[in-house]
């Protein structure tokens, strides 16, 4: 289903724009940026439930939903306002069986279970992003982060006192493409993602 979006998802995104929760990006560059995270789930096969950290506008949890409709996909915002607009567009999309809107503070929140995939696109600066996805990700599941296409922000130090690792290894083929931009790409930050699993 990655090939095209769902017109009633794309109006969603132009309204999250038109509030305010998504940048001024053109919404073509928004949803295929978002569909690097996608690639990367996708290469991890085992994965059934997901969380998106501070889902905002809904980027990119609901592209993920939209593109991998056998996921559970959980959307997590402190705010209230975004959340209230999340509910309505799941109940709108009709994915309320699969995709859950929780209004927390992430330092608050406790999932019953460990999520199989921890998801974060501008959440926070890299150090404290990682470490709220390692405490709330399964023993190995993957933690993928959006990535600036100019820098590499991840210091060694600080991924081996949190315990992870950056997937790169030739062990891990599939994931080269799906850290790589996509062919469809039309922006510089389009599918770059970066990938990490607890050591």
């Amino acid at each position: 289903m990655s090939g095209s979006t769902a017109p009633e998802l794309v109006t969603a995104l132009i309204d999250a724009q038109r509030l305010g929760f998504l940048g001024a990006r053109p919404i073509p560059d928004v949803v295929a940026h978002a569909r690097g995270f996608v690639r990367a789930l996708r290469a991890y096969g085992q994965v059934e439930t997901v969380l998106d950290l501070g889902a905002g506008g809904g980027v990119p949890g609901l592209v993920v939903a939209h593109d991998l409709p056998d996921l559970q996909v959980t959307l997590l915002d402190r705010r209230a306002k975004r959340t209230d607009f999340l509910e309505r567009v799941v109940r709108r999309l009709g994915w309320a069986d699969r995709v859950s809107v929780i209004c927390a503070d992430v330092e608050s929140f406790v999932p019953t279970d460990p999520f199989d995939a921890v998801m974060a696109r501008g959440f926070g600066p890299p150090e404290f992003t990682l470490s709220v996805a390692a405490q709330l990700v399964r023993v190995g599941g993957p933690m993928v982060i959006s990535e600036p296409p100019d820098a590499d922000r991840w210091d060694e130090a600080v991924l081996a006192r949190l315990g992870v690792r950056r997937v790169t290894d030739p062990l891990t083929a599939p994931l080269a493409e799906a850290l790589s931009p996509t062919s469809e790409s039309t922006g510089d930050l389009d599918g770059l993602v970066a990938v990490f699993v607890t050591r």
